[in-house]
């Protein structure tokens, strides 16, 4: 009998982090591993005590990677009708203040020992490859395939000397990405383009969203009011998620406006400044802590309004898709996949953004399809995931050499070994502490310490 094809999908995140390149690629796994076919690894950060306080809300916290996979499986198995058949693995990790992320610390590729190592699905393949120094993903997995999911290059140009630091980051993330990747993935074409990649979206949403649509979906059908309040957005509460965006949208038109209500959702270290931003306004914009998006309080919003430029597809609109609401978003690349849905709205100007979320108020949302409601499932992401990352060339590409004749076996030589010294380069380049430090690495990145080894079981290096 044929092996079993094992995916082993590395991440930036986890949970209890409710951020997209948490929560996604955690139901990529439980839906690729859903009909017993294949083998499925989540290979996510683990990070110790200190940095768990940084990132995990609620004061969240975990004595051992056991007791976080309880946690994460728990969480998932809430939210789908179906159990998890996968498995969970833990990289070292560090939360990075400066970049507001999560740093592997020493080649997290081990994880997946050689005789296992198949296919690898790298979500943010950038930031999971800017500092990798040990084996090459191409060596190491039949395919690799890398999912961007972050407009990198917009969050930089927001910084000082930012079109400077967004050219110089343009070239690095093409030059890892190329050199660690055989297959690239855009979920939009809001993120940076690369050589021989393809644009789809393969994210879905939590089923939740979709039985609360259904049940809005019941009392529009027996012409009950399904929606009771108005306008409301939820994110972390950065300026760069949106909400600059939102309130000068607000403070612009506070005339046209007059007698608008919204309420804004989130945790972030931007907090206090939204809200006394949000105080100067002469509309009601009410401030409040972050919630999961499928809480009651939620339900009976009609409008979502979203002006973030920054996402890339956002994970937020579908969720308000699913649920039925209305959504207001701006004309953008981001929102491109969400624009074959009658309910969402786009504009193109601050006058459009007026025109549109007035109308919206009026109108009653449309009544998804089966086929709408399908696009934006999981078990639709998943379709879509499987088409167009073509799984099956990771065993083609053992005959690529001896199918090729003399002069494309040549010219594929050459690009070999440039790529091959390219990815030298970046190794060496990855391998000395003041070069990591140069290029934005954290002190100390190059190996575990002994804590982390500890709490994962890890080896201590030879000569230590």
């Amino acid at each position: 009998m044929d092996k079993k094809q094992h995916i082993a999908i590395f991440t930036t995140a986890s949970l209890p982090w409710l951020t997209g390149t948490a929560v996604n690629p955690l139901f990529r796994a439980a839906y690729l591993a859903k009909d017993g076919g294949r083998k499925v690894t989540l290979v996510i950060p683990w990070l110790s005590l200190k940095h768990q306080k940084l990132v995990y809300p609620s004061n969240i916290t975990f004595s051992s990677p056991s007791d976080q996979e309880a946690y994460i499986h728990q969480w998932l198995e809430d939210r789908i009708p179906f159990s998890s058949n996968f498995s969970i693995c833990f990289y070292p990790g560090k939360f990075a203040v400066d970049k507001g992320s999560i740093l592997g610390v020493g080649d997290i590729s081990e994880v997946i020992p050689d005789e296992e190592a198949d296919i690898a699905i790298l979500e943010e393949p950038e930031h999971l490859t800017w500092f990798h120094h040990g084996k090459r993903w191409k060596t190491k997995f039949r395919l690799v395939i890398g999912i961007v999911h972050t407009n990198y290059l917009e969050y930089v140009k927001r910084e000082k000397n930012g079109r400077l630091k967004a050219l110089m980051l343009k070239y690095v993330n093409e030059w890892v990405v190329d050199i660690y990747c055989h297959k690239v993935i855009r979920l939009s074409a809001a993120t940076q383009d690369y050589p021989k990649s393809i644009i789809c979206n393969v994210h879905g949403v939590n089923p939740k969203f979709i039985e609360i649509g259904k049940k809005k979906l019941e009392l529009q059908q027996r012409e009950k009011q399904a929606f009771t309040k108005g306008n409301y957005y939820i994110g972390k509460m950065v300026w760069s998620k949106g909400y600059k965006e939102l309130l000068k949208l607000l403070h612009t038109h506070q005339k046209e406006l007059a007698g608008l209500e919204v309420d804004l959702y989130g945790n972030g270290e931007d907090s206090d400044q939204v809200k006394e931003a949000a105080k100067k306004l002469e509309l009601v914009v009410r401030v409040n802590p972050g919630r999961d998006h499928a809480d009651p309080v939620f339900h009976d919003y009609k409008v979502f309004l979203n002006p973030s430029t920054t996402d890339v597809v956002c994970t937020t609109t579908a969720e308000a898709l699913a649920m039925g609401k209305i959504v207001v978003c701006a004309n953008h690349p981001s929102n491109d996949f969400f624009k074959q849905f009658p309910n969402c709205r786009t504009y193109d100007n601050s006058n459009e953004f007026v025109k549109v979320t007035c109308k919206a108020l009026t109108e009653q949302p449309a009544e998804l399809t089966d086929a709408q409601r399908h696009a934006l499932s999981w078990e639709a992401a998943t379709e879509r995931f499987l088409r167009v990352a073509d799984l099956d060339q990771a065993s083609a590409r053992k005959l690529e050499k001896s199918t090729t004749n003399n002069f494309a076996s040549t010219s594929f030589n050459l690009r070999k070994n440039i790529e091959d010294a390219s990815a030298y380069l970046h190794y060496v380049a990855s391998g000395f502490e003041a070069s990591r430090r140069a290029f934005g690495a954290f002190p100390g990145s190059l190996q575990p310490d002994e804590e982390q080894r500890q709490e994962l079981g890890l080896a201590i290096p030879a000569g230590k």
